[in-house]
């Protein structure tokens, strides 16, 4: 069967938690102080650090993965295989004192073994609930598009309403939660595409690429003898995620600026180039990240220059697109490049 295996940083009882709302309200005005700004910043600068010294020459990739962590979402990492897809997975999960779980996912894995399951105990008669791999901080999902569709579906109600409901209790998940998965989009034998419903959910996708020449030679020097990713240890813990992800949701977003991302969205449902446009958890997902990626860039606020930026890892992998665009062989990427070329920014988000 599939395995679930717990990481060797895990400091702390995979119990059963509450969890907190990772974005505030669209309208709410700044709260953001120099002190918040100052924790995400330092926070932000020991992750990276800590990051790029096991990944090679990705400091865009490194600072997406984190961005989606202190926006309170879950992050979709699809490439060809030996890139470093579960190398980035392991290593944000490294970098966090919190409890870390892996689940290796195959044809044979059950729904059961990611959400927990309810035991009949003799001694006491009566059922015990005892937990699956999605109860940990940091969830690492290997291949995720080699498991069946019905145990894809068991990670829905966790990943957008963090919790689980097994026999009818529902069990609410410790916070932060984020998945990061992998799938490899090349090798499509024995797998099963995500549907709509579960990429909808990912806040964000992101490809690693491969490496610039003096990268990889820097990466032969560095994981030829041994891994660095062994001598990483933990350079924050989820309670100081906890605090950076509220002081995210605090960062002022104007009303120019979500009008500027509704008409994106709303854009990309008009468009021809498309069969299916942004939903509106998309928009809501585009404009949390928008303020985790003013925070990192030591602002208060979020400008147009932050929502274009993650415009792409936000949205294409939520579009199908038309098939005009598949015969010209033509990516959603290229398809959102259009509609920010397309969409004109308002005068008051300037």
């Amino acid at each position: 069967m599939g395995t679930t295996t717990e990481d060797s940083v895990t400091t702390t009882d995979t119990g059963l938690g509450t969890t907190a709302s990772p974005g505030a309200g669209a309208g709410a005005t700044s709260t953001t102080g120099a002190a918040d700004l100052d924790l995400i910043h330092d926070v932000a600068e020991r992750l990276m650090g800590a990051m790029t010294s096991v990944i090679e020459g990705k400091p865009d990739v490194v600072r997406t993965t984190v961005t989606v962590l202190f926006a309170g979402g879950h992050l979709l990492i699809e490439d060809v295989p030996g890139v470093g897809k579960t190398m980035l997975a392991k290593t944000l999960a490294r970098s966090i004192d919190a409890t870390v779980r892996r689940i290796q996912f195959t044809p044979d894995l059950l729904p059961s073994d990611v959400t927990g399951v309810s035991i009949f105990n003799q001694d006491a008669r009566r059922f015990e609930f005892r937990p699956g791999a999605i109860f940990a901080n940091v969830v690492v999902g290997d291949e995720i598009n080699r498991a069946s569709p019905k145990t894809q579906s068991a990670l829905l109600e966790s990943m957008e309403e963090r919790q689980v409901t097994v026999d009818g209790t529902t069990y609410t998940l410790q916070a932060p939660f984020i998945v990061m998965a992998t799938q490899n989009p090349i090798e499509m034998e024995g797998t099963y595409p995500l549907p709509e419903a579960q990429r909808d959910r990912f806040m964000a996708r992101i490809s690693m690429g491969y490496p610039a020449p003096s990268a990889e030679l820097d990466l032969l020097e560095t994981h030829g003898s041994s891994s660095p990713l062994d001598a990483l240890t933990p350079v924050t813990d989820a309670e100081t995620i906890n605090r950076v992800v509220h002081a995210v949701s605090q960062v002022h977003a104007s009303p120019a600026i979500r009008q500027y991302i509704v008409d994106l969205v709303t854009r990309s449902r008009s468009t021809t180039a498309l069969r299916l446009g942004a939903s509106p958890r998309a928009a809501l997902h585009l404009l949390r990240a928008s303020r985790a990626f003013a925070a990192l860039e030591g602002r208060d606020h979020v400008i147009p220059d932050d929502v274009q930026v993650l415009a792409g890892p936000v949205l294409a992998h939520r579009l199908m697109p038309s098939s005009e665009t598949q015969l010209a062989r033509r990516t959603t990427a290229e398809v959102v490049t259009d509609l920010l070329r397309q969409v004109p920014v308002p005068p008051a988000a300037r």
